[in-house]
């Protein structure tokens, strides 16, 4: 079952977290990605069928706290428990070679909630592009993107083809 307390206390430390940053080629709070991931979450849970829903909106308002802020693993532990922290720390992007493949590779080992929040996550970054972006760096968002839905679309066929239309209408 999804819990609104569950979501307030991710909420509030998503916004604590990422409080001075802003959404890259914009304006925005970076706040309002991590709770357009969430929405994309949870529009879908009454086709998804999860077994946790508070693990999948959990981890899709902290999903970046790890990457961009100075929160712990530790932390995350402490407030919203192991399986959160886990699943954060898998869709945390790593500097190591090939980095799209260590990434899928670890949020494939978690419960099919992190992979909802993979699809959800890349959803909501297939807006329009950063205005600095190249052709090329769109492009290659675009792939991958692809390479996102391949790997882990069969965790819903929904996002997988929300996604799939998000990816034919980017401005490549």
């Amino acid at each position: 079952m999804f819990s609104p307390d569950r979501y307030l206390a991710a909420l509030r430390f998503a916004a604590e977290k990422h409080l001075q940053q802003k959404f890259p080629g914009s304006e925005l709070p970076y706040l309002v990605h991590v709770v357009t991931v969430a929405a994309e979450v949870i529009a879908h849970l009454p086709v998804l069928g999860l077994a946790n829903p508070d693990l999948a909106v959990s981890c899709a308002l902290l999903h970046d706290t790890l990457e961009d802020t100075t929160t712990t693993h530790e932390e995350l532990v402490g407030r919203f428990g192991g399986a959160v922290a886990a699943g954060v720390h898998a869709l945390t992007k790593r500097d190591v070679p090939d980095k799209m493949a260590d990434s899928l590779r670890r949020i494939r080992e978690q419960p099919r909630e992190i992979w909802i929040v993979k699809l959800a996550d890349r959803i909501a970054n297939m807006d329009a592009p950063p205005h600095y972006w190249t052709a090329e760096k769109r492009l290659a968002y675009r792939d991958e993107a692809l390479t996102i839905a391949d790997a882990l679309g069969s965790a819903s066929p929904a996002l997988d083809a929300r996604l799939r239309a998000r990816i034919a209408a980017y401005p490549a």
